[in-house]
């Protein structure tokens, strides 16, 4: 039977581990974390990502503690709405679109997959030094995370890097690697406030030329007073590149200028950011798509295989599917080094499709657009320069070169 290396805990490598383990393939998954912890702020679950983690029996965990959103809405840096659609369920799809907080969802797959796997086979505090492989299988080397020691190798028949956008393993087979800065800086935070507008909105304000916010909630009742949790993210065309870690500290004056006078009658995003609890930095970076991900006995999966921007909600999704798409070519062919090319064949073109979307053509187009056709001022009619339907097409473009589109979906 066929034993599998996660290198990994994060979202596709606890997604696979429970895919396999469903599959009944013996998998143990190594986190280079001590211990895993709620960190971060916001991410959105759309529907098709949402469908992989219902498969796994998580989608009443997951609801438990994440927002359902139920609508979208498009604002000029004005807080004049240009666009709004039904998300989710309400949009006719079969699953909802979901707001969460990172650590919780990350918390949620974790403790699924100890319960599922037991805690031998799910493994923290092994940061993966390298990998070696010969005829009959693979030798994953660990070093303890805190004392730095090494510690016993694992074998394995294969080995599958789910180790992120700074993977040591694809690192090791492409040594010159490196993040491609798309000159867009980013601010995430996350407030407690009262609901804004129905609590179940998500909004994309203004546009990256002249400064956009997005913000969404992601608990509810944060506080048993009724205030939500409010996740934003500010974005910003710029030259100052940092370090990609998403717990880098942010800096208020850093960005704060550009939203200062951002006061609307149904939202005081000045006020947002000023009682932000969290502030962190992140340069809007990806990586070039590469042509391979498997390597003999060895292979790439979530942001190790396809590191993409932050924004459009599509990392977790590819990073699940790679997950059960895997555990599928597996499941079907006893020689797993022919299961790993086919896994690599069928989702290495798709998801590099979206990489190359999300620089070309963003989610926020809509507002992109606005601003070019409206300039950078109020207007009083909108459809003289652009209809609703026009705007719907847009939207709906992206949905369908993003692979969410609700007829896509439906025919899968």
């Amino acid at each position: 039977m066929t034993k599998v290396a996660i290198i990994g805990g994060g979202i596709a490598g606890l997604a696979l581990a429970m895919n396999l383990h469903e599959r009944g393939i013996d998998c143990v998954a190594f986190e280079r974390a001590p211990e895993v912890k709620e960190l971060g702020v916001g991410i959105t679950l759309l529907p098709h990502c949402v469908r992989e983690f219902d498969r796994l029996g998580l989608l009443e965990a997951l609801s438990a503690v994440a927002i359902v959103n139920r609508e979208s809405r498009f604002f000029n840096r004005f807080g004049q709405m240009i666009y709004a659609e039904p998300r989710g369920r309400y949009a006719g799809y079969d699953y909802p679109e979901l707001g969460i907080h990172r650590g919780k969802l990350h918390m949620v797959l974790y403790q699924a997959a100890l319960k599922r796997l037991g805690v031998e086979r799910v493994r923290t505090g092994a940061t993966c030094m390298g990998v070696d492989q010969d005829d009959a299988g693979v030798t994953v080397r660990f070093t303890d995370t805190v004392s730095g020691k090494a510690i016993e190798p694992f074998r394995a028949d294969i080995a599958v890097a789910c180790d992120g956008v700074n993977s040591t393993i694809r690192r090791q087979f492409y040594p010159d690697d490196k993040v491609a800065f798309g000159g867009i800086n980013t601010w995430r935070g996350v407030t407690r406030m009262p609901p804004i507008l129905s609590g179940d909105v998500y909004m994309r304000v203004g546009s990256i030329k002249t400064g956009k916010i997005v913000i969404y909630p992601i608990v509810d009742n944060v506080d048993g007073q009724g205030n939500q949790l409010i996740n934003w993210m500010a974005e910003i065309e710029g030259d100052r590149p940092t370090r990609n870690d998403w717990n880098q500290p942010g800096s208020l004056e850093d960005f704060f200028h550009i939203y200062k006078d951002w006061s609307f009658d149904w939202l005081d995003v000045a006020g947002m950011i000023r009682r932000a609890e969290t502030i962190l930095e992140y340069p809007m970076v990806d990586k070039d798509p590469v042509d391979r991900w498997t390597f003999g006995r060895v292979t790439l999966a979530g942001d190790a295989a396809h590191p993409m921007y932050p924004r459009g909600s599509n990392g977790a999704a590819q990073g699940s599917i790679d997950a059960r798409v895997l555990a599928d070519c597996l499941a079907a062919d006893a020689d797993p080094v022919r299961a790993l090319k086919a896994y690599e064949a069928e989702r290495l073109p798709r998801a590099n499709k979206v990489v190359l979307t999300n620089r070309s053509n963003p989610p926020d187009f809509i507002n992109i657009r606005v601003e070019e056709l409206v300039g950078d001022r109020p207007f009083e009619n909108l459809d003289d320069y652009i209809t609703q339907a026009e705007l719907r097409a847009l939207s709906d473009n992206y949905k369908k070169v993003a692979g969410f589109a609700l007829d896509d979906l439906k025919t899968r």
